[in-house]
């Protein structure tokens, strides 16, 4: 099975096989569980510094920061799925834009 990463801003990419849940950051039990995983050294902060808008859960529990809305990685992440199944070509989650 190939591995299909999925772009989570800044040039940063997650795979999509690893990827549990994508959740809004606004809940009090998200913010929890950030906090939970930075005092466990597994958070990964993928934002370059601008505001968190989405926090995506790994099988391997990780946490990761990224400053793409939720819906925007959710259709990444279905749409290189969607494609794997049907046999189509790997590609990294983004499109890139013609000059």
């Amino acid at each position: 099975m190939k591995n299909i990463l999925i772009n989570v801003g800044f040039g940063n990419v997650v795979s999509a096989g690893r990827v549990v849940a994508i959740v809004n950051p606004g809940s009090l039990p998200i913010k929890k569980l950030r906090e939970d995983a930075r005092a466990r050294g597994k958070l990964i902060d993928a934002t370059e510094g601008k505001k968190t808008r989405s926090i995506i859960v790994t099988d391997s529990d990780h946490i990761i920061l990224s400053a793409i809305q939720v819906e925007t990685v959710a259709q990444r992440v279905s749409g290189q799925k969607g494609s794997e199944l049907r046999g189509e070509s790997e590609e990294i989650g983004y499109e890139t834009k013609k000059r």
